[in-house]
């Protein structure tokens, strides 16, 4: 067994380290991705009841084709911007250029 050369010990992480280390993220953002979607089902009547203003569409329509994939998109930006800082913080820690 030989003694790991410097540029192996600042070698990338692997992806499943990767994964591992942002659950702290990944599983709220998915507990609101889940909500939302089974949300807009499940209460699409109550919903309903509710109109948007200059519209007049019903809220729980609305919701279900739009809303939930706005949400969608809005989480997937928000993970990979935070992937991204944590991406370039990493390689300035390293001494690699941003």
């Amino acid at each position: 067994m030989s003694v790991p050369v410097a540029s192996e010990l600042s070698a990338p992480a692997s992806p499943a380290l990767a994964q591992h280390r942002f659950w702290w993220l990944r599983a709220p953002l998915l507990g609101v991705w889940a909500s939302v979607s089974f949300g807009a089902c499940f209460f699409a009547r109550e919903l309903g009841q509710w109109s948007l203003p200059g519209w007049g569409g019903s809220l729980g329509y609305w919701i279900a084709s739009q809303g939930a994939v706005l949400v969608f998109i809005a989480i997937v930006v928000l993970y990979a911007c935070v992937l991204n800082r944590a991406d370039r913080r990493r390689a300035t820690t390293d001494g690699e250029a941003p």
